[in-house]
């Protein structure tokens, strides 16, 4: 390991870079004129111990379910003022995880899009670890901000609670509808044009990515609260009260009504 203040600021190691999000960041990072060391399985002491010596940022884009015992692997081998960086879709856990792990500085991450982005899909939430240097942070954010993204900062609490909302929320109300009409043929000459959009947007979701779906679920402490207040607008709807729910979805069209046009 080379001495403390030896780390290079445009060395990334990047721990899962043969995976869909770390081979795009590698390729992005490198095009920014980045030095990249790509870390992948088999994990091992000296692949790590030479891959992230002089690393300025350690990226970790590795599924939450071997989280922990990758960070067990390099507790060890890394040491302040390395920055360790991750790119998990919740955030409460990972954080407390890597905190326990190393005493160094620690930023979370979230990109907010997949491997294949589109120009206006590039925002990152960024969690900071308590204690961690405005530097080390603004460092982590500069290098998002130079391969084309648009990093934000918010708390790991604040980021969980918005994306069990936007993305579990989401996740399990689909799964509940398409179970609930799960083997019933008599309704198939009933089939809709809208059903078959939104069947065919669920696809992917759920025969391609369910099991992440499922773990990203599970992980988020904020995941069970709001399924009990989306049961609640649920009650809502048995009680007849429809027209309630109806008045408080055309919030999301709110700036239309005071132009008193149509967004396009």
């Amino acid at each position: 390991m080379s001495p403390e203040g030896e780390f290079r600021s445009d060395r990334v190691a990047v721990i899962g870079a043969h995976g869909r999000m770390g081979r795009m960041f590698c390729t992005r990072f490198r095009a920014a004129g980045l030095d990249v060391v790509e870390l992948d399985q088999p994990l091992t002491e000296l692949s790590l111990r030479a891959g992230l010596s002089e690393a300025g940022v350690i990226l970790l884009c590795i599924p939450a379910a071997v989280f922990d015992s990758v960070l067990q692997q390099i507790r060890d081998i890394i040491r302040p003022p390395q920055v360790l960086v991750d790119i998990t879709s919740v955030k409460v856990q990972p954080m407390h995880q890597m905190q326990r792990t190393y005493a160094g500085p620690i930023v979370g991450t979230h990109p907010l899009f997949g491997p294949e982005p589109k120009k206006d899909e590039v925002r990152v939430a960024v969690t900071p670890a308590d204690g961690t240097d405005e530097a080390c942070v603004a460092m982590v954010e500069n290098l998002f901000s130079r391969i084309g993204c648009e990093p934000f900062r918010t708390t790991a609490e604040e980021h969980d609670e918005a994306a069990a909302l936007i993305q579990g929320l989401n996740f399990i109300t689909t799964v509940s509808y398409l179970a609930t009409l799960a083997h019933k043929d008599e309704i198939t000459p009933y089939l809709t044009p809208s059903f078959q959009r939104r069947l065919d947007a669920a696809r992917k979701m759920l025969t391609e990515d369910a099991e992440l779906f499922e773990g990203l679920f599970e992980a988020n402490p904020s995941s069970q609260n709001v399924v009990r207040s989306f049961r609640n607008m649920l009650n809502i709807a048995a009680g007849g009260d429809v027209n309630v729910l109806v008045e408080r979805a055309l919030w999301w069209w709110r700036e239309d009504n005071d132009t008193g046009g149509v967004r396009q």
